[in-house]
Order: structure tokens, then C-alpha cells, then sequence
């Protein structure tokens, strides 16, 4: 009997350690899984550190959560960008709206819904970055309004603007100031992913779910949450 019991205390003991070990190198896991798309995402996000972070420092809201937020579509836009064509779509949104075409564009993956959200939610921004998101906000020209919301998604810095925007939009709607850092992270990443238009219970409840995957037919999904804190963790132990 000793013997038998001091195996399922080995056992448990061996299972502890394992659990530990997925805890501790979960990002490691996550590299393992994306591959030469992770490494790209952590290019990107290495080359451009210098402009990303003078934005953030302008528009008054953290570098690193603003990156951990959108990393998980660094990897799908490295996955991605060489297998879609979207000239076709683009055009479909700009002459019918969103409900014709709602798709996924730049580094950051945006949608065109994603940015008129931002526009409507303008009210909850203050100072510069109102202003600056009131300059493209909706006009009469419709159709030309929607191009100008596609070339803003196409390029890095103006999709920087709208996650700045969205970033301080949910300071201003959803209470996270009681959130423990891994919670929040996981809530601001989920409502990007998402949708930010949601209640907080709804998007709570979205926050530990596998939805997330980067290739065109669904396989293996991964929750988005949980990649986006990964990268923020092993961000702040290689500082």
C-alpha cells in the first residue's frame, strides 16, 4: 500500500509540473504553433517599434497593450496576405457598404465596420485624437467617405490611430480599471477581435473561447485572448 501510494504522489507531482510547464512556456507553445508567421509578426513589430511607440506616447496609451491587442492578426496577416486577393472586395465595399463587403485589410487586419464604429464613437475621445478622427468622420459622399476608410486601413499609421482611438474608447465605456493586467489585456484583445460594439458581459464571455485561426478553411483555433497575453508577458520579461 505505501508503495501505491507513494506512485500517486509521484503522479500528481509529474502533473503539477507539466501543468507548470504550460503556464510558464506558453509563448514558446504559441511561436512552436505559428512558425515563420510568428517571427514575421515580431518583425513587424521590432522594425516599426520607433514609430509605434511616438504615437502611443502622443496619443497618451500603452505601447505594449496597444501591440499585444492586435499581434494574434500580425501573425494572421503574415499567414494570409500572399493567399487574398481584395481589389474585388474593396471595390464592393466602397460602392455597396458593409454589408456587401466587410473585410479584413493591413498589418492590423481592420475591417471598414471596425473603422465606421470608431467614427461613431467619436464623443468618447478627447483632444488631438478627436480631432483627428473627426477630420475623416462620415460626410455626405458616401461612396468617397468609404474610400477614404479603405486607404487609411491600408496604411500602418493610420490603422495605429484607430487602435489608439479604439484603445481609449473602451477606457470610456467599459470598467476596467479593477481588472487584474491579465484580464484586462484579455478583454481589450477580445473586443478588438470581436467587437467593441458589445456589452461587457458579452464580450467576457467571448474572452476565453478558440475562434482565432490563420488560414482560410477553419482547422485549429486558438483563443485570441490568450496569444495576445502571451506576447505582452514575454514582452515585459524581455525588457
Amino acid at each position: 500500500m505505501q508503495g501505491k501510494y507513494n506512485y500517486q504522489i509521484l503522479l500528481v507531482s509529474f502533473f503539477i509540473l507539466c501543468n507548470e510547464g504550460v503556464s510558464v512556456s506558453q509563448e514558446e507553445t504559441y511561436k512552436t504553433i505559428f512558425g515563420k508567421d510568428w517571427d514575421k509578426a515580431q518583425s513587424f513589430v521590432t522594425e516599426n517599434e520607433i514609430w509605434m511607440k511616438r504615437l502611443s506616447e502622443e496619443y497618451n496609451i500603452s505601447y505594449p497593450v496597444a501591440v499585444a491587442v492586435v499581434f494574434p492578426e500580425l501573425i494572421r496577416y503574415s499567414a494570409l496576405r500572399d493567399k487574398m486577393e481584395i481589389t474585388l472586395l474593396k471595390s464592393l465595399y466602397t460602392y455597396k457598404g458593409r454589408d456587401y463587403a466587410d473585410f479584413s485589410i493591413g498589418q492590423f487586419q481592420m475591417k471598414p465596420s471596425f473603422a465606421e464604429s470608431v467614427h461613431e464613437k467619436v464623443t468618447f475621445l478627447k483632444g488631438r485624437l478627436k480631432n483627428r478622427v473627426k477630420e475623416k468622420i462620415r460626410m455626405e459622399d458616401i461612396i468617397k467617405y468609404r474610400a477614404l476608410i479603405v486607404g487609411d486601413l491600408e496604411e500602418p499609421e493610420s490603422q495605429f490611430l484607430y487602435l489608439a482611438a479604439f484603445l481609449k474608447i473602451c477606457e470610456a465605456i467599459y470598467n476596467l480599471n479593477d481588472m487584474e493586467e491579465d484580464q484586462r489585456i484579455k478583454f481589450l484583445s477580445t473586443a478588438y477581435n470581436y467587437s467593441f460594439q458589445k456589452s461587457y458581459e458579452e464580450i467576457h464571455e467571448m474572452t476565453d473561447k478558440k475562434f482565432f485561426h490563420t488560414t482560410l478553411v477553419r482547422s485549429e483555433s486558438y483563443s485570441y485572448a490568450d496569444i495576445s497575453w502571451s506576447w505582452y508577458v514575454n514582452y515585459h520579461k524581455n525588457r
